[in-house]
């Protein structure tokens, strides 16, 4: 991983920024760029908020917004997934336990 820096432009409502980026993350910035620039323009096509910083802090609420509702879910999503795996290994467990006896059975 490369720790240099390079000058990347990206375009947000037909403005420029130009902002330093790690060179392997590159990609990364203009994906999340495109991404801002499309909401803004949702944003600003329902004509409800005007002005470049009315429609940016709108969309930075909305985006943080969105952010803590997946935070909120993701504890839920693990404590799932423990408890799925967790039933997973029971299972496992019982059914290893269970085949000696079988292998028993079919002996006599």
């Amino acid at each position: 991983m490369s720790n240099d820096s390079v000058p990347v432009t990206v375009r947000i409502l037909e403005k420029e920024f130009c902002v330093a980026c790690p060179v392997d993350e590159r990609e990364s910035l203009i994906a999340s760029a495109r991404f801002l620039d499309g909401k803004m323009r949702q944003i600003r096509d329902s004509r409800k908020v005007v002005g470049m910083d009315r429609i940016a802090v709108i969309c930075a609420l909305n985006l943080a917004h969105e952010l803590l509702q997946q935070s909120k879910i993701a504890p839920v999503e693990h404590a799932f997934a423990a408890r799925v795996k967790n039933l997973h290994d029971k299972i496992e467990a019982a059914l290893q336990n269970d085949k000696p006896k079988k292998a028993t059975q079919l002996e006599l």
